[in-house]
């Protein structure tokens, strides 16, 4: 099948490699061309065109210039932008197949948190879009896009980190040393991606080539630049830049690098090397924060989740009767959960979840929990776990406490690991997939 599949997909590239060959002709005989979109890849079983490359290059080109920064080389830039596009369209195959989906609300919350960010409200950002030549359809499906991403990665990094007791006391214990003052480095990073021959030529070539990019940076070379040009890093094509972070939202893989007060701004680190490749940062400033009141939801749910045999249609149903019994005072909230709720942790204790932080939350649960009214229960709404009904109980602002201080550790934890977890889970989906670049000038290899 897979012989199969390779044999079409490589006629139907023959084919679009024939007619532009036509057109070429016809351009040169004077007669008129129709221009034929080109496959630029083939990820399982959908296609990259050049105008999908066309598209984000334009995007890029564009911040680039607002920036004022200076482009890469042309096949380096389509390298990276073509990357991004596998990787993208890997992600949201996944969470097309589990039936992960971004509701309106939080796409239309999202856009206006970019429109305030910029000083505009959301008809001014489409006008000034429009005057732009730019889509305000295709920056909102963009928006979705990455939102669904990025719940699809947290959804499955959370599957593959597991933090010790241990560790999350050890954790505790630099949080109390600490205080509320912190400290943030805007930074960026370059990667060079570990050997897969583990050789002594091929250790030595990326010794000298990291050496060079430290002799680059020491010269005045611009670092965001030279992480386009050689990283293989998380942040590759976006300049290796990780913008403001704490020590606590650094990457486990090279936190160890920085140090509160020895660190400053303008300092180059490295080389150093990690099990995934070898690293070097570039400070670009160090600022002081002071950390802040935390919102707590207490809130209680009830969780059905479809199955082979339960349809979403008959959840929904079952959902709203509960509701409506609720409402009408023929059973109580705690009463319908202990009987029918599929969260066993929180069933047992009537569907109450407790006093947490929202923000642990999946983005569709945590959309609920922050805007509904206290007292309110909600019409069944959907997130990766299954079917919900939602009532938010009370909100408070409180400062840190014992509890609150646990979770903060765990998640600091998981934050530092996420970035190196993420690189590695889509590695594996990556090989998982079948993946043909057409243009070979557009395969990033690894030395």
């Amino acid at each position: 099948m897979k012989l199969a599949k390779n044999i079409i997909f490589s006629l139907l590239i023959l084919g679009l490699t024939s007619t532009a060959t036509l057109a070429e002709k016809k351009a040169a005989l004077g007669k008129p061309v129709v221009r034929i979109d080109k496959i630029e890849a083939i990820v399982n079983q959908e296609i990259i065109l050049t105008s999908d490359m066309t598209r984000l290059q334009k995007n890029i080109t564009k911040r680039y210039a607002q920036l004022g920064k200076k482009l890469p080389l042309d096949n380096i830039l389509k390298q990276q932008i073509l990357n991004k596009l596998i990787t993208d369209r890997l992600q949201l195959q996944i969470a097309n197949k589990i039936g992960l989906h971004i509701n309106d609300t939080q796409v239309e919350q999202t856009l206006q948190e970019i429109a305030s960010k910029k000083g505009q409200t959301i008809a001014q950002m489409k006008n000034k879009m429009k005057l732009n030549g730019d889509s305000y359809n295709a920056f909102s499906d963009n928006v979705r896009d990455e939102l669904t991403m990025n719940e699809l990665r947290q959804i499955e990094i959370s599957r593959r980190v597991n933090i010790s007791d241990q560790e999350v006391k050890q954790m505790i214990k630099l949080i109390h040393k600490q205080g509320n003052q912190t400290t943030k480095f805007h930074f960026v990073h370059i990667m060079l991606k570990k050997s897969e021959d583990n050789s002594a030529a091929a250790a030595k070539k990326i010794a000298n080539k990291a050496n060079l990019i430290i002799k680059k940076l020491k010269a005045g070379g611009n670092a965001n630049a030279l992480a386009i040009r050689y990283s293989q890093g998380p942040k590759a094509s976006k300049g290796g830049d990780w913008g403001w972070r704490t020590i606590n939202n650094i990457p486990s893989f090279i936190v160890s690098a920085f140090d509160d007060i020895k660190t400053k701004k303008g300092d180059i680190i490295g080389p150093f090397k990690s099990k995934i490749g070898t690293h070097i940062i570039k400070i670009i400033d160090k600022k002081g924060d002071d950390s802040v009141m935390t919102l707590q939801v207490k809130a209680r749910h009830i969780l059905i989740k479809p199955s082979i045999i339960l349809s979403d249609e008959k959840a929904v149903a079952m959902l709203n009767t509960y509701r409506q019994q609720i409402i009408d005072g023929k059973k109580t909230f705690a009463e319908l959960a202990e009987a029918h709720s599929q969260d066993p942790g929180s069933a047992v204790k009537g569907g109450n979840l407790g006093w947490a932080d929202p923000n642990m939350y999946v983005p569709a649960f945590k959309e609920k929990a922050t805007t509904m009214a206290i007292g309110k229960i909600s019409r069944p709404f959907k997130t990766i776990e299954g079917w919900h009904i939602l009532e938010i109980l009370d909100r408070r602002k409180a400062d840190t406490t014992q509890e609150a201080t646990k979770r903060r550790a765990y998640n600091i934890l998981v934050r530092q690991r996420f970035p190196a977890e993420v690189y590695a889970w889509l590695n594996e989906i990556r090989q998982q997939a079948y993946i043909k670049i057409i243009n070979p000038k557009y395969i990033i290899k690894t030395e």
